[in-house]
């Protein structure tokens, strides 16, 4: 049965991670009310709502409040039924988790902490990243699909969708190439297609500003990470 009870979205407009919930929530046909946060100066909704980790995004659902967008995205498909993104053979699930899990700590990790480090470190990061890619890459040569989930996006594609938006965003900051059509034809072909997906392509925020934004965001984070030379 179809669940009825209000259903909130607390985010912040450059974070990836809202924007996972956002997809899955419009290709279920799940209305929504989307609640803008300032992560520099977090309301006292968030922090009450997640006092554990003091982060977006959060789903409120009724009287249920849930943190994390992996669980978050469960969450989702087990309440609202149509259009599954998870598939159901229980090993075809784990391995989506796998790759989702991986994709997250190896590659997205890696690659963001790239953009924000310099010399040997970004060096290292990049190296990382790329042979995390070339598995990725592999994956989608196997599966011989548009997506992750076959012919239509699932939890999979989602999980990895910011990629698709936020990546070229890094390396064009970064002055780095890291999804090469050549060297990664299927990834790039797969961003191509997510971006473009009715549920996605409207629902991205504005490349010119994001730009601004993480230039000013790995800076910031680059001054906090040098080291401090005494006189």
């Amino acid at each position: 049965m179809e669940s009825k009870e209000v259903v909130k979205l607390l985010g912040f407009w450059a974070s990836p991670f809202p924007f996972r919930v956002e997809w899955a929530l419009r290709l279920k046909g799940v209305e929504y009310e989307y609640i803008e946060e300032d992560l520099f100066n977090k309301s006292p909704l968030l922090l009450e709502l997640n006092p554990v980790h003091k982060k977006v995004p959060v789903l409120i659902h009724g009287e249920k409040v849930i943190p994390e967008s992996f669980v978050i995205l469960e969450y989702i498909d087990e309440t609202w039924k149509q259009f599954p993104l998870l598939p159901q053979d229980p090993y075809d699930r784990a391995m989506a988790r796998f790759w989702a899990k991986f994709a997250e700590e190896k590659f997205w990790m890696n690659a963001w902490r790239a953009l924000c480090t310099e010399g040997e470190d970004k060096e290292m990061h990049l190296k990382e990243a790329l042979e995390s890619l070339e598995k990725i890459e592999q994956e989608l040569i196997k599966g011989k699909c548009k997506f992750f989930g076959g012919e239509s996006i699932g939890y999979l594609d989602i999980a990895l969708g910011v990629i698709s938006h936020w990546l070229p965003v890094f390396e064009e900051i970064g002055s780095v190439t890291i999804v090469d059509p050549i060297q990664f034809p299927a990834t790039a072909s797969w961003m191509e297609n997510f971006r473009n997906h009715p549920v996605v392509k409207d629902k991205l925020p504005p490349r010119d500003k994001m730009v601004v934004y993480f230039q000013w965001r790995s800076k910031e984070i680059r001054a906090k990470m040098a080291p401090v030379t005494k006189s």
